[in-house]
């Protein structure tokens, strides 16, 4: 029997397409997002009127953010472990997506000889995953956006408790991280960041 109504399958599969692409560059930029969100903390206007009262012996330094994204081992562990879940969560979208594509082909290549209460069932599967699609996309960007603000809040947190057992000798007043938007220049001189990514990964492998 002639088939009376379909589902414009070929839009929806190239919007699932395109849709999966956007997830992932999505997912990406939220990642480094959340990363300089936390990182760069100390860096706000005080360290402006801070900055200028050098001059009356307070001692401040600060440290590179790259470097420490780069070269801190339980910084690039959490930042592997986040890779390896948007791939999964990619893994998962493809799946989806591929069984959508393999239901619309089905339909198309045995539709003629449905009767049109047989048809009917298979669109009602096509609209149902598509549901299924949109609603896990949604699903698991808000999982991993949840579990990359928990993990760098561990890195955060792990910075900031070095920092402060770090300055018991030295008596900074403060230590910043770098921020091009706020720090125009900067003395090397004060640059502690060598330091504070070898004590970092010190820590760290001690407690692993």
């Amino acid at each position: 029997m002639c088939i009376e109504k379909r589902v414009d399958a070929p839009f929806f599969i190239q919007f699932i397409i395109m849709k999966t692409y956007a997830w992932v560059v999505n997912v990406v930029i939220v990642i480094a997002v959340v990363i300089l969100y936390f990182l760069h903390f100390n860096t706000n206007n005080n360290a402006v009127k801070t900055l200028s009262s050098e001059k009356g012996g307070i001692k401040i330094a600060y440290f590179e953010i790259d470097s420490i994204q780069n070269s801190y081992e339980f910084f690039k562990e959490v930042k592997s472990a986040l890779q390896v879940k948007d791939m999964e969560n990619t893994k998962q979208l493809t799946n989806l997506k591929n069984d959508y594509i393999a239901k619309y082909q089905d339909l198309q290549k045995y539709g003629q000889s449905l009767s049109q209460s047989e048809v009917a069932i298979r669109q009602q599967e096509l609209v149902k995953a598509e549901k299924n699609y949109t609603s896990k996309e949604q699903q698991l960007s808000q999982e991993l956006q949840e579990e990359s603000f928990k993990r760098l809040q561990e890195v955060k947190k792990k910075i900031e408790l070095f920092l402060a057992n770090y300055n018991k000798d030295k008596q900074f007043a403060f230590i910043l991280s770098s921020n091009a938007d706020l720090m125009y220049y900067k003395d090397t001189t004060y640059d502690i960041t060598s330091a504070i990514i070898k004590g970092l990964n010190a820590d760290y492998k001690s407690k692993k």
